[in-house]
């Protein structure tokens, strides 16, 4: 009965581990890679903008029309159209300002979100990832010490 019992949970695992590295490698691959290469994840400040959605439908609906828009194209989203997707899904209070965050230091964000916000290049769109607080989009667009 062990094994089988260990044989199950390890499909399970796996099954877990399959759904939940679609999420995760998007920003711990980025952070790995840049920290040593370009000096991401070393800077003090960012500024940034974000989507926020409770729903995950609601989040990948948004990524879907930058991707389209830009993205899909290898082109990097203009700010200022960053800020209308946002305006129009984000269920941040920020949406109301183009999902702007302004500049925030190393600290003030939590878990996930300042791991992906500090490893995101500037100019770039980070892949839709998971919070506390729901399902984030964000676009890097400064970095200083």
């Amino acid at each position: 009965m062990g094994k089988d019992a260990k044989a199950k949970d390890a499909g399970k695992s796996k099954g877990k581990q399959a759904a939940g590295g679609s999420d995760d490698s998007g920003s711990k691959g980025k952070g790995k890679g840049g920290k040593g290469a370009d000096g991401l994840g070393t800077c003090t400040y960012v500024k940034a903008r974000h989507i926020l959605c409770e729903k995950q439908g609601k989040i990948n609906e948004a990524y879907k029309k930058l991707q389209d828009g830009w993205l899909s194209n290898g082109d990097k989203v203009p700010p200022a159209e960053f800020a209308k997707i946002a305006a129009e899904y984000s269920e941040c209070p920020s949406g109301k300002k183009g999902g702007d965050l302004g500049w925030f230091p190393r600290g003030k964000m939590a878990g996930p979100f300042q791991e992906v916000a500090f490893n995101t290049p500037v100019g770039v769109t980070s892949a839709p990832f998971k919070s506390t607080h729901g399902y984030h989009i964000i676009l890097s667009e400064g970095r200083k010490n």
